[in-house]
């Protein structure tokens, strides 16, 4: 169990539970009066409204159909007048399309009904340590998301935020780990733009793209005739990030020679131009990245330890995006409305099944492979919604578990049972889409992308 999640869990909290099911109030108040969180109930909305300013609740668990005045209203009112309460929606209409809805109104967690205890208690201890998290971010790190891009809600994502945070409060070198397309450089760029450094220069360097001949004098700069075609003297990257700092990405791809001239910078701190003896000092801030393993590249003889000890202050590590499957809704949101803007478009609605294919794939890409992903749905899509057969027949065909124990594809198991229903009417496909719940367009979109084993 993660740490912080067991330490949550026994934490306490004033509790407004809200629901016009006195069996399932009672259910709530039981077992979180048990875990000792001091827990008041109301049977509708209007009961919640006149409770919320006397027990200055931190967080509410409100069902979503309720009578007169559903749970989406109240969770509307909570945003507008009383801002950093946590809200837990709970519900017997469970759908990913009602989740989505949710989380655009403002609704933290969203807990299907039935649940168990467990499940209950899980998720409350999970939002109360969300909403302290909330609490002690100052607006400098809530504009990690609005500036850098940095998207997410979910506990991995919120650990990122703290380490950013410590990073830029100090002056120490930080390696940033994580698979390619986690956003690596993104977190490079808010550790230096919320540090004292962020008025001066930001440098990227890609140590894979420079040939190893040319990285020394890239790096260091050179002087005038230090070789054929130094025509001039020129300043290096650490220079120029003078006074900021240097984002090293790929860093484990340095030859072991230049690992040894980088040690000597971080330790001395100053470089020696390529053709001259005289060093210079630098006053610059190392941030490396890698999405290797330099535990293991020390081991092997391939990185040198002392380097890798002198990099490894600050560690970041990114999680992939197939390990924080709850912020894939929020970055969903996130690039459809950016992109949709761009292009001068209303950010199309992602249908039920649409995005269960999302979530069900585990993108080997990571963050930048959703976003290549949604901004190709935006240019080419032409209508307001999106379905599955516009996503790319590789996100479509994700194998999933079946009755009978076999691997199937989503999309192989729709084919099959739009062609069923097609042979069953006798190819009528208006009473087709009539048994499917679609109309007929769809069906023929559906039935002209539909994946089998055939044409796959």
């Amino acid at each position: 169990m993660n740490p912080e999640t067991s330490s949550c869990l026994r934490d306490t909290a004033t509790i407004l539970a809200v629901d016009d099911s006195p069996d399932t109030l009672e259910l709530v108040r039981r077992n979180l009066e048990l875990a000792g969180h001091t827990v008041y109930t109301a049977g509708n909305v209007h009961q919640a409204l006149d409770l919320l300013d006397s027990i200055e609740p931190e967080i509410v668990i409100t069902d979503w159909k309720m009578p007169v005045n559903d749970g989406l209203e109240l969770v509307k009112y909570i945003h507008a007048e009383h801002p950093g309460l946590g809200i837990m929606m709970i519900t017997g209409y469970a759908s990913i399309e009602s989740a989505v809805q949710a989380i655009k109104t403002g609704v933290d967690e969203y807990l299907p009904k039935p649940f168990t205890d467990e499940e209950l208690a899980t998720a409350v201890a999970k939002l109360i340590h969300k909403v302290r998290k909330r609490k002690s971010l100052t607006p400098a790190d809530l504009a990690l998301t609005a500036s850098f891009g940095l998207v997410g809600q979910s506990a991995e994502m919120h650990n990122v935020f703290d380490l950013i945070k410590k990073a830029a409060c100090s002056n120490a070198t930080v390696l940033i780990t994580g698979e390619s397309g986690t956003g690596k450089e993104l977190v490079a760029r808010a550790i230096h733009y919320q540090s004292k450094r962020s008025s001066a220069p930001f440098v990227t360097v890609n140590c894979s793209a420079i040939p190893n001949e040319l990285i020394e004098s890239e790096l260091f700069g050179y002087t005038k005739g230090a070789f054929t075609g130094a025509v001039a003297t020129r300043a290096g990257f650490f220079q120029t990030a003078n006074g900021g700092s240097i984002f090293l990405d790929e860093v484990s791809e340095m030859s072991l020679n230049m690992q040894v001239k980088l040690l000597r910078v971080i330790q001395e701190k100053e470089v020696t131009l390529v053709g001259s003896r005289k060093p210079i000092p630098v006053d610059i801030r190392i941030i490396a990245a890698t999405n290797k393993n330099l535990q293991r590249l020390v081991e092997a003889g391939a990185f040198r330890e002392d380097l890798f000890y002198r990099l490894n202050i600050v560690t970041v590590d990114i999680p992939p995006l197939r390990n924080r499957k709850d912020d894939i809704v929020y970055l969903v949101n996130h690039f459809s409305g950016r992109y949709a803007r761009e292009a001068g478009k209303n950010a199309p609605q992602f249908t039920e099944d649409t995005l269960e294919m999302l979530l069900n794939y585990d993108f080997p890409g990571n963050v930048r492979e959703l976003e290549n992903i949604i901004q190709r749905l935006i240019v080419v899509s032409d209508s307001d919604i999106i379905h599955p057969s516009d996503l790319p027949a590789y996100v479509r065909s994700v194998p999933v578990k079946v009755a009978g124990g076999d691997l199937r594809s989503l999309a192989e198991v729709e084919a099959e049972y739009l062609a069923q229903v097609v042979e069953a009417t006798r190819g009528n496909l208006t009473k087709a889409a009539a048994i499917l719940g679609i109309d007929r367009k769809t069906l023929r979109t559906k039935l002209k992308h539909s994946v089998t084993p055939d044409n796959q």
